[in-house]
C-alpha cells in the first residue's frame, strides 16, 4: 500500500505545472546507487541503445508529466529540461504545506551526492597537474588516516569509483537510523561533524570487500577524497571547489552553505522516514557538516544543467581526465547503470546519459545529460522516503512511477516516453524504499 496522499494534494488542478536490518540504516544515506557487490574487474561498458530521442521539447507534455508527480503524492517538484538552445522549466505543488506557498522552478535546493561529481572534477584537475595519481595509494596523501596496510592498498581511483571496501559512515553518525528511529536526525540538526570524525565512523563499519575487488557505494570514500584534495591544494576542499569548479562552470546559484540555512528562496524539505515521521518534518534548516564536500552543495536545476553541460563538453576537464571519469564499473541490481569517477551513466530507451542523483533529509535531486551535452534534465523534490518499507519492490510507488515517466519524457520525448526503462530508473535513488537500497 502506498503512503496516503495528503488531502491538500488530492486536487492537482490547484497548482498547475509549469514544468530491513542494518541495511535500513544505509538506506537513508546520501544518493543511494547500488545493492550487492560485484567484481570491479568487470568494468567494460555495454553499448548504448540506439538514439531515439525526439528533437525539441513538448512543453504541454512536460507540464502534464510534472503535474502527475504532484498528483501522485509528492509535495513539490521542479525541473529544468534542455534540448540544445530550447529550454523548459516547470514546477508543480507546494513549497510549504502549512501555508500553501507553491514551488517555483528556480528555487535553491540541497543537491546531496550530486556534490560528488564536483569533488571528482576537483581531484581530476589535480591529476592533470600531476599532483595526484589515480592509482597511487591514499597513504601517500593521507599518511595514518587509514591505518595499516589498508591505506597502502586503497588507491584514489578506488575511492572515486566506490571499490575501496570501506563502509559508510552514516550509521555511525546517525545511530538511531539502524532501527529507523528519527531521533538522530533531530539530535544532529545543529551538530558539527569534522571530516576525520566521519572517516572514523566509516572505518568502524564492517568492510565490504578487499580493496579494488567489489563495488559498494560508500560516502566515506568521498570524505577521504575531499581530505586528499585539501592536502594537495593547501586549501579547504569546499574553497577549492568553489573557485575552480563552481566558478569555472559559470554557476551563479551554487554554493557550499556556511550556516544551517539556505540563503535564497527555497522549499521546505520534508522527511517521512518511511512513515516513522508522521506528519513529515521539515529539515531545510540543518548543519550540513555531516555531508561536507561530498554532499552539502546548494544549487538550482538550471545551474545543474549548466554544470553537466560544461563537464561533458570539455570546459572543466581535458579529454584524458574526462575519459578517466567515464571509465566505469557496473552498478549491481540496476541494469543499464555504470559508475565512473563521481559520475554514472544510465542507458535510457533513447540512448546513454551521464549524471548523478542525490538526497539529504527532505530533499532529492536527479540530473542526467547526453554525451554531447545537448539533451538534459535536472529535477528536485521536497518529500523524502515516502514509501513504506514493506512495500512490494516489484510495484513502484506512484510517485516513483510518475518521476520515472517525467524523466523519460524529458530526455527521450513523446516517442519513447512509455518505454520500460522508466520503471527502474529511480529505484536506487535516495527516495527508494529500504528493500531497494544499498546493503553492506
Amino acid at each position: 500500500m502506498p503512503l496516503p496522499i495528503p488531502a491538500l494534494l488530492r486536487r492537482p488542478g490547484r497548482h498547475r505545472a509549469r514544468w530491513r536490518s542494518a541495511g535500513a540504516a544505509v538506506a537513508v544515506a546520501l544518493a543511494l546507487t547500488a545493492t550487492a557487490a560485484i567484481p570491479a574487474s568487470a568494468a567494460a561498458s555495454a553499448p548504448a541503445p540506439h538514439n531515439l530521442v525526439t528533437k525539441g521539447l513538448d512543453r504541454k507534455d512536460l507540464d502534464r508529466s510534472l503535474a502527475a508527480v504532484h498528483s501522485a503524492g509528492m509535495y513539490g517538484v521542479y525541473a529544468a529540461v534542455r534540448d540544445g538552445e530550447d529550454e523548459w522549466r516547470g514546477a508543480a505543488g507546494l513549497a510549504d504545506v502549512g501555508t500553501g506557498r507553491p514551488v517555483r522552478s528556480q528555487l535553491e535546493h540541497r543537491i546531496g551526492s550530486i556534490t560528488k561529481t564536483f569533488a571528482a572534477v576537483g581531484i581530476l584537475q589535480q591529476v592533470a597537474r600531476d599532483r595526484i595519481e589515480l592509482d597511487a595509494p591514499i597513504a601517500r596523501y593521507l599518511p595514518g588516516v587509514v591505518p595499516g596496510d589498508l591505506g597502502r592498498q586503497i588507491t584514489v581511483r578506488m575511492l572515486l569509483n566506490h571499490t575501496s571496501g570501506i563502509g559508510d559512515y552514516i550509521p555511525g553518525a546517525f545511530p538511531s537510523l539502524r532501527r529507523l528511529d528519527p531521533h538522530s536526525l533531530d539530535d544532529n540538526r545543529f551538530r558539527h561533524f569534522s571530516p576525520l570524525e566521519l572517516v572514523r565512523y566509516g572505518l568502524a563499519e564492517p568492510r565490504t570487500g578487499a580493496p579494488g575487488a567489489v563495488f559498494s557505494y560508500s560516502n566515506t570514500n568521498y570524505v577521504l577524497a575531499g581530505l586528499i584534495l585539501t592536502k594537495v591544494t593547501g586549501q579547504d576542499a569546499e574553497k577549492y571547489l568553489t573557485r575552480h569548479v563552481i566558478r569555472a562552470a559559470g554557476l551563479r546559484h551554487t554554493y557550499f552553505p556556511r550556516t544551517p540555512y539556505i540563503k535564497g528562496p527555497h522549499a521546505k524539505m520534508y522527511e517521512s522516514l518511511y512513515g516513522r515521521i508522521d506528519p513529515p518534518r521539515d529539515y531545510s534548516v540543518y548543519d550540513m557538516s555531516w555531508a561536507w564536500a561530498l554532499g552539502s552543495l546548494v544549487s538550482t536545476t538550471a545551474d545543474l544543467n549548466r554544470f553537466y553541460r560544461a563537464l561533458l563538453t570539455g570546459e572543466l576537464l581535458a579529454p584524458a581526465e574526462l575519459r578517466e571519469m567515464q571509465t566505469t564499473v557496473p552498478v549491481p541490481g540496476l541494469p543499464g547503470r555504470h559508475y565512473g569517477l563521481g559520475l554514472y551513466s544510465q542507458d535510457m530507451p533513447c540512448g546513454r546519459f551521464w549524471g548523478h542523483d542525490g538526497g539529504v533529509w527532505g530533499a532529492g535531486t536527479f540530473a542526467l545529460t547526453s554525451q554531447d551535452g545537448r539533451r538534459q534534465v535536472s529535477l528536485g523534490i521536497n518529500l523524502m522516503k515516502y514509501q513504506q518499507p514493506d512495500a512490494d519492490p516489484s510495484r513502484p510507488h506512484p510517485v516513483d512511477a510518475a518521476l520515472n515517466a517525467h524523466i523519460v519524457q524529458a530526455l527521450c520525448g513523446k516517442a519513447t516516453a512509455g518505454a520500460g526503462t522508466a520503471g527502474a530508473l529511480l529505484s536506487r535513488m535516495e527516495t527508494a524504499a529500504p528493500t531497494a537500497a544499498v546493503r553492506h
